[in-house]
């Protein structure tokens, strides 16, 4: 099942989410994330951007959020959006069904365009974009770095409005 995350889930999402802190280059965190902050940011994201969980027999395996692609007004109607699934869930097609979901709340909202920003290598998260229609838009070298080494990030991008 997917639903709107409330703040009571931030303890499980949490569990998922630092995972990658401590362990992959897929985010550029790199100290785990208490409850408090993840219900923070649950509970302070503009009211237009969905955060969404997957659960499952009251376990969430995934969860998946849009948030403004940047503070300036011209951006408006883009957003950057995120998908993590449990290191356990991983290839169960729980990021899919995520991410078609937030899409589709994405487009109820009228954004027109989604970004997915990918630090690389990530072929799973690259696969995943493009099977739902996200395109490679350009790549950053060595942009950021973490455990030890130095990392690029893709950006994939995805029109969900047509043109006016």
């Amino acid at each position: 099942m997917i639903r709107s995350a409330t703040p009571e889930d931030a303890a499980r999402i949490v569990s998922i989410h630092n995972h990658y802190v401590e362990n992959t280059i897929v985010t550029f965190e790199e100290a785990a994330v208490s409850d408090s902050e993840m219900r923070t940011r649950i509970t302070q994201r503009p009211a237009s951007c969905p955060w969404l969980v997957a659960e499952i027999d009251k376990a969430i395996l995934g969860y998946a959020y849009a948030a403004p692609w940047s503070g300036r007004i011209g951006y408006k109607t883009s957003v950057e959006t995120t998908v993590y699934v449990a290191k356990d869930h991983l290839k169960a097609g729980i990021g899919i069904e995520l991410y078609r979901s937030l899409i589709d709340q994405l487009k109820s909202e009228e954004f027109h365009c989604a970004v997915g920003v990918i630090a690389l290598p990530n072929p799973g998260s690259v696969l995943l974009h493009e099977k739902l229609g996200f395109r490679q838009v350009g790549e950053l070298q060595e942009i950021g770095r973490k455990l030890g080494r130095w990392v690029d990030v893709g950006f994939w991008q995805l029109f969900l409005q047509d043109a006016d």
